[in-house]
């Protein structure tokens, strides 16, 4: 049974993806086992707490420092126990400590298709507008395991989207949503749960 401790910052959408993918069984051998937010009124904290699933809120806001918050934040990770870390829109950056002690166990989506659209400042919406605003036809998301770097972790799964005319960048983050995070993300953690994942020199490879 994987172990899964999803981080989260906001709404949650890929969190209840994630969440109706286990309750329908397309997600396998999984069980969340913790919920974290930086923000006390994340809704993705409600999400968790209608699913039965133990949440906690841990916010910079509460410590006298990053270190101290960073502390606290890995102190909640640790308790859980965690086979695998699920960023599910955390807008926080993670300790190195935590990088370290969970190597290639911490995955992250990403709303665009590594490498481009990605690094420090893209997130939300930002990346969305960037795209519509380079003019690019196809964009989408990446699951990728997380280092040190920012975006710059093994890729194991991408899904591309078509961009419309008149998309906005809040209809484009909603296409993308739908037809990209909402599969690939549960794809990634189902194959994860089966140990079918392996990273091989900074590579993932998919095994049958």
């Amino acid at each position: 049974m994987l172990k899964l401790c999803v981080c989260v910052s906001g709404g949650g959408t890929n969190l209840q993806a994630i969440i109706d993918r286990i309750a329908d069984g397309s997600i396998t051998d999984t069980k969340i086992v913790r919920v974290i937010s930086n923000n006390a009124d994340a809704y993705a904290l409600t999400r968790a707490g209608d699913a039965g699933i133990d949440a906690v809120c841990i916010s910079p806001k509460s410590y006298e420092d990053r270190a101290a918050f960073h502390e606290a934040l890995l102190s909640a990770v640790d308790e859980a126990a965690p086979d695998l870390i699920v960023l599910a829109g955390f807008l926080v950056v993670i300790p190195e400590e935590m990088i370290r002690r969970y190597r290639n166990r911490i995955i992250n989506i990403h709303p665009s298709l590594i490498p481009a659209f990605c690094g420090k400042g893209y997130y939300g919406l930002k990346v969305h507008e960037e795209a519509l605003k380079r003019g690019v036809k196809v964009t989408g998301a990446t699951v990728h395991f997380v280092d040190e770097g920012t975006d710059t972790g093994p890729i194991i799964l991408q899904k591309a989207v078509a961009i419309q005319d008149g998309d906005t960048p809040q209809v484009l983050q909603k296409r993308v949503m739908e037809e990209a995070e909402w599969q690939i993300m549960p794809k990634a953690i189902d194959l994860i749960a089966h140990d079918k994942v392996r990273v091989e020199n900074g590579v993932t490879r998919i095994l049958a």
